[in-house]
């Protein structure tokens, strides 16, 4: 699965101003997709709708399982996306989960 078809197909939503994906690890498929989404000012969508939006335009397998809405993209000073920052802020999001679960949680 290739980052930027997904993320060109997200990008088409007109709420959309700016996406990131990832791949994330999963407990039954190994791995599935994330995309981090920047909205437009004055626009709204839901992690439900851009989903409904990805099942029209991609197979089933590369509409990402997960979104998360945020204010801002890492990037490199050309404007990249640093899907690296992304990956080391889920790893750590994972993490902080995990130990507020508690070490007795399934």
């Amino acid at each position: 699965v290739w980052p930027r078809e997904i993320e060109e197909v997200i990008s088409s939503h007109p709420a959309v101003a700016e996406v990131g994906v990832i791949g994330v690890p999963d407990q039954m498929r190994g791995e599935v997709v994330k995309a981090f989404v920047v909205l437009r000012p004055g626009h709204s969508a839901t992690p439900s709708e851009l989903k409904f939006f990805c099942r029209d335009r991609l197979v089933h397998y590369k509409v990402p399982a997960k979104y998360e809405l945020v204010t801002e993209l890492p990037k490199t000073q050309v404007g990249k996306v640093l899907r690296r920052i992304l990956r080391q802020a889920e790893d750590n999001t994972e993490e902080v989960e995990l130990v507020a679960a508690g070490p007795d949680a399934p």
